[in-house]
């Protein structure tokens, strides 16, 4: 590939990225984005004041990102979009990673990595420099999502573990007398962890005027976890139908409690399966040097 090709081919990429971002349209915040921004507020009404300081660089850097996020908003589409709401839900929604900034990851990563790889491929094997580009482009952009999965993969198996502590605390409230959603703020309070931040966040909801059934719904919806899906449903049913609450927890937490000490003893029994491959590879060729060499190296100096 001569260097006009690539001058060529790098001028057409710049086009395209300067008609893309022109032709992107400002996408205006949803209603489910406005939610979780007043949610946010209530996180972070003490650094409230520190938002108004600004770096010495602060003039230029609103027209970069809104570059950058046209780009970014051109280069994702609704179902992208979708996916990775979805994750960021299952993640927790971080208040430092919102939607916007992670879909402005994804332009940064793609430029960043393809010309690193765009780079690395001119200088090893020229021919090779457009695909090591494009592929660059296509990892960095599914990075951020690869990042957002996991986080939302850790987050889920800690709402597993932390379950039935919280609804151990939630059948103590409501069994000494109190109501459902007193019970659920004294989690909320007292425990800390991912579920009782779900819960503060449904108390949170509720306070904002939206109905304790949606509420619970809203947490199902952004969860993985089948016992909590299973336990939401349970209480939306008996505050439609006017059923006690206690009995629902009780039985609930009692199964947690089960349901905990078997995934216990399954990570027990997976132990020695995991060991296997270790104990061949890394154990076993030491324990034959250490009870072979000496016969070997008698051997050797004894001149068979």
């Amino acid at each position: 590939m001569t260097a006009g090709t690539l001058v060529s081919v790098a001028a057409a990429f710049a086009v395209l990225a300067v008609a893309a971002a022109a032709a992107a349209v400002t996408i205006p915040p949803s209603r489910r984005q406005r939610m979780l921004r007043i949610l946010a507020s209530f996180d972070q009404s003490r650094n409230a004041g520190r938002a108004a300081q600004r770096p010495l660089g602060g003039r230029l850097r609103p027209p970069v990102i809104w570059a950058i996020q046209q780009v970014g908003n051109a280069i994702t589409p609704v179902g992208a979009r979708r996916r990775l709401s979805r994750g960021l839900d299952y993640a927790g929604n971080p208040v430092e990673w919102p939607l916007d900034r992670v879909i402005r990851a994804r332009v940064v990563a793609a430029g960043v990595i393809g010309l690193l790889a765009w780079y690395v491929a001119q200088r090893t094997e020229p021919l090779y420099a457009l695909p090591a580009l494009l592929g660059g482009v296509l990892l960095g952009m599914n990075i951020p999502n690869l990042l957002v999965y996991n986080a939302g993969t850790k987050r889920q198996a800690a709402l597993t573990r932390s379950l039935p502590d919280v609804l151990d605390a939630m059948v103590i409230g409501v069994e000494s007398g109190l109501g459902l959603d007193a019970a659920m703020a004294q989690v909320a309070v007292l425990l800390v962890g991912p579920m009782p931040d779900e819960i503060n966040r449904v108390l949170q909801e509720m306070r904002l005027g939206v109905a304790r059934t949606e509420a619970l719904r809203s947490l199902g919806a952004r969860t993985t976890v089948r016992d909590l899906k299973t336990l939401i449903t349970a209480l939306v049913q008996a505050g439609e139908l006017g059923i006690s609450v206690a009995g629902i927890l009780r039985e609930h937490s009692a199964e947690q409690r089960m349901r905990r000490r078997q995934r216990a003893e399954e990570q027990a029994q997976k132990v020695t399966v995991k060991l296997l491959f270790p104990v061949i590879f890394c154990l076993f060729p030491v324990i034959f040097i250490v009870v072979l060499g000496p016969a070997l190296i008698n051997i050797m100096t004894s001149g068979f």
